[in-house]
Order: C-alpha cells, then structure tokens, then sequence
C-alpha cells in the first residue's frame, strides 16, 4: 500500500498564532498535529508534545515548532513511512510531492491499515 491510499488532508496554520490558538485548533479537530506554513510554505510542524512542553511560554508557536520537517513522497511505500517514523521517532510525517504539501500520513493511519503492511517489516 502506498502513502497516499493512506494519508490524509493536513491542518495548516500560520506561524503566528499562539499557543493557546493552536491547542484549540487540536482539541477541536482531534489531531496531534498541525502543519507551519508561510505564505503557502512549509515552514514547521507543531505536535500535542511541542506545545505541552511550552504550556508555560506565551507568544507565537513559531517558537516551539519543529523546524526541520522530514517528508515523505506519496508514492512511497507505507512501510518506508513507517521506518522513517521509527528512525527520527516521530509520529507525523507530512506527505509532499514536488515540493508541495499535499498530505500527512501518522502512526494512527499506519496502524489502521496494517493488514497491508509486509509482515517480514515488523519481525527485522
């Protein structure tokens, strides 16, 4: 199965809102993540972790977002989206294909399709 049977459509925010902003956006949608863009970029990712680590700090959630976002191409495999993941351990991993966002695959999504992932994956 390939990444973009899978993935899904990203929230995006911009750089500028607040935490506070961000976490609303979380709770209401339900997600773990949101995508960082400026002016239609990717600029970041900002995790449920990355704010609980910077409950405290007021300000804009530019200062708590992963700046250097590993990607994957939606024509790749779900098992190499999965061994990225368990490489830099992480659990989102925005989709993009000639240099644009167009999705983002997570542990959730591998896990509910994991009928179609190889078994020799799971026992290196």
């Amino acid at each position: 199965m390939k990444v973009k049977d899978a993935m899904k459509q990203p929230f995006v925010i911009e750089k500028d809102i607040s935490f506070s902003e961000a976490a609303k956006i979380m709770s209401s949608k339900g997600i773990g993540s949101l995508i960082v863009v400026s002016k239609g970029m990717l600029k970041g990712i900002i995790t449920e972790g990355d704010l609980i680590k910077n409950f405290n700090k007021n300000g804009k959630i530019s200062s708590a977002m992963n700046k250097n976002v590993i990607s994957i191409d939606p024509k790749e495999d779900m098992t190499a989206a999965l061994a990225v993941m368990r490489e830099n351990k992480i659990k989102h991993l925005p989709v993009v294909e000639d240099s644009k966002l167009i999705g983002i695959i997570t542990l959730t999504d591998i896990a509910a399709n994991a009928d179609e992932l190889e078994e020799d994956f799971f026992f290196d």
